[in-house]
């Protein structure tokens, strides 16, 4: 099937809007608490809570390899729109729910579904564009989940103005109605009896349903990959889950006020950070093979001090610049993850790979998001925040000593 020059591009524009509403969908729950704690009283524990966040994560890390297994099989399209369908189907039935158990097996359906997303949004993306433009294309695509993580933190201004129910419902049915939308516009990227990459590089058929796997665990530069990216996901989740809290407490204003200063500026430095990081990194690699690593260890250097900065500050400029400098950084992390893989793994495997490395970022993220719960019922989140930049400083060395690409495209022979 012939594409336009242009359908890249739009590729990334639609799926935009699908982790927009990924992360949305996902992020409200953490600042509507207040609101839905008078309707579902178990709510009002934190470590409850930090169990609530917690069951979405552990099923989503353990469907993520499956999900790759699956994207990297068949066609990868309909995988996103019936995922699409599936995730806003339970954000709508969220506004029905009375007890805490029913919220709970709610999020852990929404982390099946939602797990499905991410391998296959990213592995078509990686498809339709070579390594000249890899990078920004995946950094678009991520403004999105920041995006939707920022909207997301006005869940509890919509509740408090409505209700939680109604922003369930209405979020929920926005997304079953784009799934639609999809179905008309989305393509998948055809295999067709002798393939070849964007950059006319030879492919083989499907491989048999578990030798990808097989492949990468014999790659000993996926093992550094997989280790960095984990250890990377215990602030960048703790953020994702805990820093409305964390704002609220360090600078002693309502979760209706926390919610949208925290979530916006994240979300807003990181549009910047995965836009520069894209465009530097897409340049550096032309020059220097090892310039997406680069560009990836500076914005994993940024998240150091402003680790430091959340944890301990408690004025307004200290936790707003820690905020920022923590959005920059991440985005040029972010924005290269599959752009690394894509230089150490065959085509054939990528969605696998990162199903791979999004379970274990994301039972990092489980462990980190009930340790945050108890942390924040002692009274110590602030503090085990800052205790978090100490560990990024070993993935961060662990990236740059070890980390050495040969191609900018990985070709299996």
């Amino acid at each position: 099937m012939q594409y336009s020059k242009k359908y890249p591009w739009i590729l990334v524009g639609l799926l935009w809007v699908v982790a927009l509403l990924n992360y949305m969908d996902r992020q409200m729950l953490s600042t509507m608490k207040p609101a839905m704690q008078m309707d579902i009283a178990e709510l009002q524990s934190a470590t409850n809570f930090g169990y609530l966040m917690a069951i979405f994560l552990w099923i989503y890390g353990l469907m993520s390899p499956v999900s790759g297994l699956i994207a990297d099989r068949f066609n990868r399209k309909w995988l996103i729109v019936y995922s699409l369908f599936v995730w806003s189907a339970v954000t709508f039935a969220m506004g029905y729910a009375t007890t805490f158990n029913q919220i709970y097996w709610l999020r852990a359906i929404m982390g099946i579904s939602e797990a499905l997303y991410i391998p296959a949004g990213l592995s078509l993306i990686a498809d339709f564009h070579s390594s000249k433009t890899r990078s920004l294309a995946i950094g678009i695509h991520m403004t999105g989940l920041y995006m939707g993580q920022a909207l997301g933190g006005f869940g509890a201004t919509v509740a408090a103005k409505f209700s939680w129910q109604a922003t369930f419902h209405s979020f929920g049915m926005v997304g079953i109605l784009y799934s639609a939308v999809l179905i008309i516009f989305l393509k998948n990227k055809e295999v067709s009896a002798a393939p070849t990459t964007t950059e006319g590089m030879p492919v083989t058929k499907r491989p048999p349903l578990f030798k990808g796997l097989a492949t990468l665990f014999s790659n000993s530069a996926f093992w550094i990959i997989l280790f960095y990216f984990a250890v990377a996901s215990l602030p960048g989740w703790a953020t994702k889950n805990w820093l409305p809290t964390l704002f609220a407490q360090n600078l002693n204003i309502p979760m209706s006020q926390a919610g949208p200063l925290s979530t916006i500026t994240i979300a807003a430095s990181s549009f910047v950070g995965v836009m520069f990081g894209g465009i530097l990194s897409d340049r550096w690699v032309q020059r220097n093979i090892k310039g997406r690593v680069y560009t990836s260890a500076i914005g994993l250097a940024l998240t150091i001090p402003s680790l430091l900065l959340l944890g301990f500050g408690h004025s307004l400029f200290n936790v707003i610049g820690a905020a920022v400098c923590f959005g920059l950084g991440f985005g040029m992390f972010d924005a290269n993850n599959m752009p690394i893989v894509c230089q150490f793994v065959s085509a054939r495997y990528r969605a696998t790979a990162y199903g791979m490395m999004n379970m274990t970022g994301v039972f990092f993220g489980a462990f980190i998001t009930d340790l945050l719960g108890k942390s924040s019922d002692a009274g110590n989140l602030g503090r085990d925040f800052a205790i978090l930049s100490g560990i990024v400083i070993i993935a961060l060395f662990i990236q740059v000593y070890f980390l050495h690409p040969k191609n900018n495209d990985f070709a299996e022979v």
